[in-house]
């Protein structure tokens, strides 16, 4: 059966102090508001309305689990980069982003969501300089990818692997299309190899464990201190 086909929703949390006990490996599903998440999780959970879709960025405000077939979790976290909230809630969003992925152990990579027409925001830059340090293994979906025609989704595939060829093999990146259903698989093998034998999940909360704090900004400074932190005109589903 696919990885992620069947997730079941588990539970939703506002607050850091509402994370539930660790109860198997987690992936976690990050992203600039509109670029697509969203659609994203449903297309690779088969459910059209598993994750909420809306014409609307900045929709996903809580993080939200949802447990697969083979006891992992996959955890979709409040989309990022859009102003049209109050700045105290936005804030708010920002700070269970961050102490979500700095502190839960039982983390054992990120799938990053960029629209492929706009990739590597300096939000998303900031998000994976903050996150490499851990050791953990990212993967970069190019969402939307059916806007563009092949010569062009080819080109920023090139482009965004170039650009981050210096992090080596922690991370990976293809093309992906909800509204085709195109790069389901190769998603799948990616992360399930997260999950596979040879102890990755072990290995993940190891390196987790070793890891120290990386130096800079917090993903919340680097979140809400970005010129990328302006009112967007939404386009298309989260």
């Amino acid at each position: 059966m696919p990885l992620f086909r069947n997730a079941q929703f588990e539970i939703s949390i506002a607050k850091p102090s509402g994370l539930p006990p660790p109860s198997g490996a987690e992936i976690a599903f990050a992203g600039r508001s509109n670029a697509g998440k969203s659609s994203a999780i449903n297309t690779l959970v088969g459910h059209v309305r598993l994750a909420f879709v809306s014409k609307t960025p900045g929709r996903t405000q809580l993080i939200n689990f949802f447990r697969l077939n083979n006891g992992a979790l996959l955890v979709d976290l409040p989309g990022y980069g859009y102003a049209a909230v109050p700045e105290k809630i936005r804030r708010e969003w920002q700070a269970l982003i961050e102490v979500y992925l700095k502190k839960r152990e039982s983390l054992v990579g990120l799938v990053l969501i960029m629209d492929s027409r706009r990739p590597l925001t300096t939000l998303d830059r900031q998000l994976i300089d903050w996150f490499a340090p851990s050791g953990r293994p990212i993967h970069v979906l190019l969402t939307k990818s059916d806007k563009l025609s092949r010569g062009p989704a080819a080109a920023v595939l090139q482009d965004v692997r170039r650009e981050l060829a210096p992090l080596g093999g922690q991370v990976t990146v293809q093309l992906f299309s909800s509204l085709k259903k195109s790069g389901v698989e190769e998603a799948e093998r990616v992360i399930g190899g997260w999950l596979g034998a040879g102890g990755a999940q072990g290995e993940a909360l190891a390196m987790a464990e070793r890891s120290a704090p990386p130096p800079g900004q917090s993903p919340s400074e680097a979140l809400a201190g970005s010129p990328d932190m302006k009112t967007k005109t939404p386009d298309e589903g989260m």
